[in-house]
């Protein structure tokens, strides 16, 4: 046995094996941007306290433990990257709760090979899918009252430029935009209260931004022109999910968010330069967040002053700086902030906007009455709008708040959150030396992306949890080859020391998130079946042949569906549309047919379908996938095909 000595020998090499590690992975990623940053300073640590993770087990507001039977205080919802899904997940245990297909094919619910599903994605004059891949980054939920009413969640598809809305009642997707002459749709956030009609104090509008200069139109001409190029800021109905309008801009857009009293969107910018290139892209001394004032721009489109582009017929307005010198009848301001910020985000008392500097060790504090105010003509430039812009560390990229006056800052080049207090930063700003700007920062494993507190993104942020998505693990967890999964680590923000109190596994590539009171959610656990116009019922059930078209309307209730046989013709088009016929709660269906790649499920007393060629004679035994019975497995009918 190992005696206490050499255990002592042993926790020192861990450590020192620990801060090789992370100086391997600091330096790293500093010499992979030395090129481009023309050079990061060092961070003023302005008597800061500086620890290691804590992952001990620790009572956190409520604790990390949730015992079996016990629930969790809060869902956490969050983009699954490349995945094209969207995830649900417990907090504070971790525990994953469910992933929502949205812009990928999901053979266990039936998405993308269903009917239904197939309607919402799009698909091509064949019937087969437009696309079959997607990127979400960012998940963000509808509002009333200045927070989550639990109503819809928005997420966005940057490779496909297409903006989804998931019901929260079901935690499913019932719609999917395609914005047009837009690529890389990166930035995504919704109104928090009408911008126009004061009385209407939830969600109306859902903003986007493009980061990809591409011709508008993009049909082939000006290819070898980048000057010509552009990107577009969009703004989609949240209820009718149409777009509405777009603004044409300098610069690439990154991340958008939006003012707590509906006026102004914003999304931070890089590559003010308009460039084509990495050089060009590099060659101002500060990037920017552009604002973009909601009234007048839909003013404008009431009053016919737009264009549009190529064959889309929604109203284009100009929102460059060439076509917006005057204040008082701009649409946009373009706010001076560090070089290639990554993220803008709204603090919850509503008066600012935090974008972190990338590039500069630095994050710029908008006051957004500032910005109003150079809209009205009483500033004298859009820069005079920043009122702090301290110095946090290296790599800044994403800010959430605790409600109590404080913001923390993910710093990727450092692997480290930041704990730094925005009153104290103004002050500094303002010239006070003795303002302890600050307060903290806390090793991450490693080198962070987003991260999001509970109810941060709300006028309720509770100040309990802070989630770090971390792009690399390393030894954090077994190794399952080469593709290592990612961190999800769960911060205590509670008391007045950060405490990192768990580590969640994540498959790759999550990006941003939201977490939300489980008060907030109300979910239905049975559909009403007359929601649905093609509902089988004993009055319809059968099968009905039109010429090789066939329909086949069935019913399931557990053990059994309405027909044990069903014959069909080599050749024949056939449509199966199932209704489930229990009522009770989690009492779910499934439906298989081999060889034919058809699977889904049927909620109680939800209707689904599929269409397909029947170009395969045989015996096919269609059965229940989803456990419903202690005769599950003798759930089936016989799908008889003739040659």
């Amino acid at each position: 046995m190992m005696d206490s000595k050499d255990n002592n020998k042993n926790s020192g090499s861990e450590q020192a094996v620990e801060h090789g590690r992370r100086g391997f992975l600091g330096k790293g990623a500093a010499l992979g941007l030395a090129g481009v940053a023309l050079g990061l300073t060092a961070c003023k640590e302005q008597g800061a306290s500086t620890h290691a993770a804590d992952a001990k087990p620790h009572q956190a507001g409520g604790g990390t433990e949730v015992a079996p039977g016990q629930l969790d205080e809060y869902y956490a919802f969050m983009s699954s990257g490349h995945s094209g899904e969207a995830r649900i997940l417990g907090l504070p245990s971790g525990r994953t709760l469910k992933r929502i297909p949205v812009f990928n094919v999901d053979c266990m619910v039936g998405w993308g090979i269903t009917n239904e599903s197939k309607a919402i994605i799009g698909t091509k004059p064949d019937g087969s899918l437009q696309y079959t891949t997607g990127d979400t980054h960012h998940v963000h939920g509808s509002y009333k009252d200045g927070t989550y009413d639990g109503r819809w969640l928005f997420i966005n598809d940057k490779i496909h430029s297409r903006v989804a809305r998931i019901r929260m009642d079901t935690m499913e997707c019932d719609k999917i935009t395609q914005l047009p002459n837009v690529m890389g749709f990166h930035g995504i956030f919704t109104d928090k209260r009408d911008p126009v009609d004061p009385k209407i104090n939830y969600t109306t509008r859902v903003f986007c931004g493009a980061e990809f200069h591409i011709p508008l139109p993009n049909d082939g001409h000006d290819l070898d022109d980048p000057a010509k190029w552009g990107a577009l800021f969009s703004c989609v109905s949240a209820e009718t999910m149409e777009v509405v309008w777009q603004c044409r801009v300098d610069g690439n857009m990154d991340l958008v968010a939006t003012s707590y009293d509906g006026k102004l969107a914003a999304s931070n910018q890089y590559n003010v330069e308009n460039a084509a290139d990495l050089n060009g892209m590099m060659s101002a001394e500060r990037d920017a967040c552009v604002f973009f004032h909601v009234e007048r721009i839909e003013r404008l489109v009431k009053e016919g002053k737009f264009t549009t582009i190529g064959n889309s017929k929604v109203p284009v307005v100009d929102g460059r700086k060439a076509a917006n010198a005057d204040p008082k009848t701009a649409v946009t301001c373009y706010v001076p902030v560090g070089k290639n910020p990554h993220g803008v985000n709204a603090s919850p008392d509503g008066k600012y906007f935090v974008c972190s500097g990338k590039l500069s060790p630095t994050a710029t504090v908008i006051e957004l009455a500032k910005v109003l105010q150079w809209f009205d003509g009483g500033l004298k430039e859009p820069r005079d709008a920043v009122v702090a812009e301290p110095e946090i560390g290296l790599g800044p990229l994403h800010t959430a708040f605790d409600g109590k006056g404080n913001a923390y800052t993910s710093l990727f080049l450092d692997s480290q959150c930041v704990k730094w207090n925005v009153d104290a930063a103004i002050a500094q700003f303002k010239g006070d030396k003795n303002a302890k700007v600050i307060l903290e920062k806390m090793d991450v494993h490693y080198q962070p992306g987003h991260n999001f507190s509970s109810m941060g993104e709300t006028k309720e942020a509770d100040g309990k949890y802070l989630n770090s998505g971390n792009k690399f693990s390393k030894d954090r967890f077994l190794p399952v080859g080469p593709l290592h999964v990612e961190t999800e680590q769960l911060i205590d923000i509670s008391g007045s020391k950060m405490r990192l109190i768990a580590d969640h596994t994540a498959y790759s590539e999550p990006h941003d998130g939201i977490i939300v009171r489980r008060d907030l959610v109300k979910t239905r656990q049975i559909y009403n079946m007359d929601d649905f116009p093609n509902a089988v019922k004993p009055e319809n059930a059968g099968i009905e042949r039109h010429g090789n078209k066939v329909h086949v309307r069935l019913m399931s209730q557990a053990p059994a569906y309405s027909m044990p046989v069903i014959k069909v013709k080599k050749g024949d088009e056939v449509t199966i549309t199932l209704t489930n016929h229990d009522k009770v709660e989690d009492l779910t269906h499934g439906l298989a047919l081999p060889t034919y790649n058809i699977n889904f499920i049927v909620n109680p007393q939800e209707t689904k379908s599929v269409t397909f060629k029947a170009d395969h004679a045989g015996v096919f035994w269609m059965y229940c996938t989803h456990f419903c019975h202690a005769l599950h497995l003798e759930m089936r009918s016989r799908f008889l095909v003739e040659a």
